[in-house]
């Protein structure tokens, strides 16, 4: 405190500065430190600043008496006349901490300088005795913390763990991903030796398993994993019904469910039953609109949640219902694209000598539903024809892979089979001429690629095979004797900002026994590979497949050895054999 005295002196030129302290408790009686060390105030100094201390405001006085009379009206003194500026220095919450004042020996006109330097090295002086106060407020805190220290250990953990829930909870997947999370979350820090996760659906509880690999802790083997009551007498329910934390503390009753009032613990949820757990918590996992279940922890060891601990469950449970709610509302998303999706993929026809099996495998994110697709359907004859029983084949891939895409790939699918239908006996070309037409005149902002074929019944077991091919991935056909061929021709890809021009039409027969693979690019194309590797792979599996293997069980291995396996875009295969003969 001498310093600041002493800037003061130098600052306003004054022979003395003081920083005067009222120790607490001590009505009578001031401590003051001066500059120069030692010297002694006039007796009236420690008055005046009693008033500046008792007024809490600021006192700049020219001319003062033993009575520390302000005499700047020029009146009369019994004592010396002196100077006295003083100024309160308080502490973080407003309370009085003593005055830092000077003195001049005779009486001085304050300047407005005077007045803005002895208030700010006040504010300086008030932040230095606040900062010692709160230094020993620290250093008492240290040496009670010094006693505790597993316990902010154990805190420290806990707020790790905290913070690893909010950032591993916040991209979960799906349900089963949750509770592996929550297990993975939960198992190293509060060491639970049972998890279970509980939600409502339709007025019952139902488990959500883990997996079997018993990574995660929960219940052993064989437990029941049946839904039960919300209205059961079970802990868990409770604390749904409650919306609140419900512990079970001490070892559980024989019959799992409440024996009534006197009943000193039950097991806290049927997936703990038969099991010796001490303590159990049952956290509500409270949802945007209500309470969508709860999460069962169970120690077998006495466990101790005090107020921290319960804060810690309580957060964790907060994070837990958060994941909880964006599985749910992801798993009704996903089960919504999927029956757009079957609704779009066609039903198979049965066609006498032919054998026809698809497979349609969803992106591994967004949507789970794309622009990929396959059709088949019996072509009209033609009048005057005789090419009855002929179908039309189609593979095909508009751009993107969400439900914009599936939009766009029904329109395209449904005008490409009217186009047949409308040009009867015509080739595969003049059906996607008139798609694009179609397209254009609509300003239908369909792009893509895609694969269009008749096929056509002809003699000694054979099919003609004719084939469009707009920018996509060229059809394999593989005979009865292994031998591959790539249907290379292609022209340009669908596009409606592209003129629509002149389509080209290519041959083939398919002898009895030969095999048609048509498939879109997302079963050959790999972030970092080589497309054409991929292909030359598809075409060696096709080769080397066993003679006779059923299509869909074929489709099925050429999508496990060929497919990428973190799938970024959808894939169809889509296999006609030719019965031999």
């Amino acid at each position: 405190m001498n310093r600041f005295a002493r800037l003061a002196t130098r600052l306003l030129a004054v022979p003395l500065g003081l920083v005067w302290l009222e120790p607490a408790g001590e009505a009578a009686g001031a401590v003051p430190e001066c500059w120069p060390v030692g010297a002694e105030p006039d007796p009236a100094v420690p008055a005046c600043c009693r008033l500046v201390a008792e007024d809490g405001m600021p006192r700049f006085l020219s001319r003062v008496g033993d009575s520390c009379d302000d005499g700047s009206d020029g009146g009369d003194s019994d004592g010396a006349a002196f100077a006295f500026a003083g100024v309160p220095l308080v502490g973080g919450s407003g309370e009085l901490l003593g005055v830092l004042a000077v003195t001049d020996h005779a009486p001085r006109q304050w300047s407005e300088d005077d007045v803005r330097d002895l208030s700010d090295l006040a504010a300086a002086c008030s932040a230095q005795m606040r900062m010692r106060t709160r230094s020993e407020t620290v250093r008492q805190a240290r040496e009670a913390a010094e006693g505790e220290a597993t316990r902010v250990h154990e805190l420290l953990n806990r707020s790790e763990l905290l913070l690893r829930a909010s950032e591993d909870l916040a991209d979960t997947s799906g349900l089963d991903d949750v509770r592996r999370r929550v297990g993975d979350l939960v198992g190293g820090d509060l060491e639970p030796a049972g998890i279970d996760l509980v939600l409502v659906r339709q007025g019952l509880l139902h488990h959500v398993t883990g997996p079997a690999d018993g990574d995660v802790p929960g219940p052993p083997p064989g437990r029941p994993a049946w839904p039960f009551g919300l209205g059961s007498p079970w802990p868990v329910a409770r604390a749904v019904r409650e919306h609140r934390m419900i512990v079970v503390d001490g070892p559980p009753a024989a019959g799992g469910a409440d024996a009534g009032a006197g009943s000193r613990a039950t097991a806290a949820t049927p997936a703990f039953e038969g099991l010796r757990l001490a303590t159990a918590a049952c956290l509500p996992l409270r949802g945007t609109h209500g309470t969508l279940g709860a999460l069962v922890l169970g120690w077998e060891a006495p466990y101790e949640i005090g107020v921290d601990e319960r804060a810690v469950l309580t957060t964790l449970a907060g994070y837990t219902a958060q994941a909880v709610e964006r599985a749910l509302h992801l798993d009704e998303r996903v089960t919504v694209a999927r029956q757009l999706q079957r609704a779009m993929l066609t039903e198979l026809p049965d066609v006498p000598g032919l054998e026809l099996s698809a497979l349609y495998r969803p992106a591994a994110r967004d949507d789970m539903v794309g622009g990929d697709w396959y059709d088949a359907y019996p072509l009209p004859v033609a009048p005057g024809g005789s090419a009855a029983g002929a179908l039309a084949l189609t593979v095909g891939d508009i751009t993107g892979h969400d439900m914009r895409a599936a939009a766009l790939m029904g329109q395209v699918r449904s005008m490409l089979r009217q186009a047949d239908h409308d040009h009867p006996g015509e080739g595969p070309e003049q059906a996607l001429g008139a798609l694009e037409r179609a397209c254009r005149r609509l300003n239908l902002p369909a792009s893509g690629t895609a694969v269009h074929a008749h096929l056509t019944p002809a003699a000694d077991g054979h099919w003609q095979l004719r084939w469009s091919n707009a920018g996509h991935p060229a059809p394999l056909v593989v005979t009865a004797d292994g031998a591959v061929e790539t249907l290379v021709r292609h022209d340009v890809l669908l596009h409606h900002a592209l003129t629509p021009g002149p389509r080209t039409c290519d041959s083939r027969s398919l002898p009895p026994g030969s095999t048609l693979l048509l498939y879109t690019d997302g079963l050959v194309e790999e972030r970092g590979g080589d497309i054409e590797d991929n292909v030359d792979r598809l075409a060696q599996r096709l080769a080397t497949a066993p003679a006779g293997v059923p299509l869909d069980a074929l489709l099925r291995s050429l999508l496990d050895t060929v497919g990428p396996r973190d799938a970024q875009d959808d894939a169809v295969l889509f296999a006609v054999r030719v019965a031999a003969s």
